[in-house]
């Protein structure tokens, strides 16, 4: 048999055991160990991951802190002076062109340069006469010999009919004398004719201005000839008054009334120049689909015919809201603002904008004008979103 010897306070015991009950009793102790474990697991599965998490208390509305301040503004309806802008040339309101009148000839003097200003009448070039004016001084010999012939037949009239009462001229010579006296004045009224014709046609000579204005271009020289086929000689603006000729599309045209005022900025300058739509072109341009609107301007140094400018013209007025443009958002679906629900949270809303001016964008459709609207910082609320408004007058808001 096997035994086990054990040594107790230094002295060699030997114990008679048998070895197998040893190993009973470990293997009875880890038995155990395994059953508590089993156990409190399944205590912890039951009772433990079986029953769901406590769910955490949310706050229905965050603490007033937290939230955050936006600008809101209540715009109301405003009446707004609606414009239509657009672009196009400068030139004379009504060009006169200036030709040769008469026959034509050597021009001998060119009285006026580009940026005169001229009377009607005024000469602006002449043109040698020298054939013509003898030729009315022939003329006008012949008047005087018609005239000196006249005198003599009514001379002998007067004559004759003193001495007709005592027989020594008969009836008949009466008559014959009244006739030639006749005949010479006819004569001397068809000497005067001739001679005003050609009056008239010298006068024709010289190029005159048909009436009072700006001098714009100048297409002769002394020494030229000219003739009723050598074309426009100058271009006169006449009064001096200007227009710009601007180009409206189809749309905006429909708008524009003729009387309604009309700023005007030429190419290069700063200076506003203010005018009136005079004409409203009746026709489109079937290729453009523009139409033009004529713009009257009193004259400056600045308005040269054939300059570009910019314009904008006055489309009437109309009532509606007015946002500043801060307010205004835009993404792929169009155009929107966040208005304010009685929660103060955002929400949506889609607008269509009718223009946008220096006084802000002006809505023609998506609100009605008692609107609680977001001024600023829309763009980083989500809707839903419950905020702290901070209200603002319109008018203060427009200008931030």
């Amino acid at each position: 048999m096997n035994y086990e010897t054990t040594t107790i306070a230094g002295e060699h015991l030997a114990l008679e055991a048998p070895v197998g009950a040893g190993r009973s009793r470990r293997r009875a102790v880890v038995i155990g160990i395994v059953v508590l474990l089993l156990a409190a697991i399944g205590a912890w599965w039951a009772f433990g991951r079986g029953a769901p998490p406590a769910p955490a208390t949310v706050p229905t509305t965050a603490p007033a802190g937290s939230l955050p301040k936006v600008t809101i503004v209540v715009p109301g309806k405003e009446t707004v002076r609606r414009s239509v802008t657009g672009s196009g040339s400068l030139a004379a309101r009504r060009e006169m062109p200036v030709g040769v009148a008469g026959e034509g000839g050597l021009v001998t003097r060119v009285l006026v340069e580009p940026g005169s200003w001229v009377g009607a009448g005024q000469v602006l070039a002449t043109v040698d006469r020298s054939v013509q004016a003898q030729t009315a001084d022939s003329l006008e010999a012949q008047v005087r010999v018609a005239r000196a012939d006249a005198r003599i037949a009514q001379a002998e009239l007067e004559r004759s009919n003193q001495l007709v009462a005592r027989g020594f001229v008969s009836k008949a010579d009466i008559d014959r004398k009244t006739a030639t006296r006749d005949a010479a004045d006819a004569r001397v009224r068809v000497a005067q004719a001739q001679l005003a014709e050609t009056q008239a046609r010298n006068r024709r000579l010289d190029i005159r201005a048909p009436a009072a204005g700006l001098v714009l271009t100048r297409a002769v020289e002394p020494g030229q000839v000219v003739s009723s086929g050598s074309g426009v000689l100058f271009r006169i603006a006449m009064g001096g008054q200007m227009e710009m000729r601007a180009q409206l599309s189809e749309a905006d045209l429909a708008s524009v009334r003729a009387g309604v005022p009309a700023e005007v900025v030429p190419v290069g300058d700063t200076r506003v120049f203010r005018g009136e739509v005079w004409q409203v072109s009746p026709v489109i341009d079937p290729q453009t689909r523009q139409g033009i609107a004529r713009i009257a301007l009193s004259y400056d140094p600045a308005l040269r015919p054939g300059g570009f400018a910019s314009a904008r013209v006055g489309a009437g007025a109309t009532s509606a809201p007015l946002l500043p443009e801060s307010a205004v958002l835009s993404d792929d679906k169009g155009s929107y603002v966040y208005v304010l629900d009685a929660q103060d949270k955002a929400v949506r809303r889609d607008v269509r904008v009718a223009e946008v001016s220096d006084e802000g964008a002006l809505i023609a459709a998506g609100l009605v004008g008692n609107e609680r609207v977001v001024a600023s910082a829309g763009a980083f609320l989500n809707p839903g979103q419950q905020v702290v408004p901070v209200r603002a007058a319109a008018a203060a808001a427009r200008k931030e």
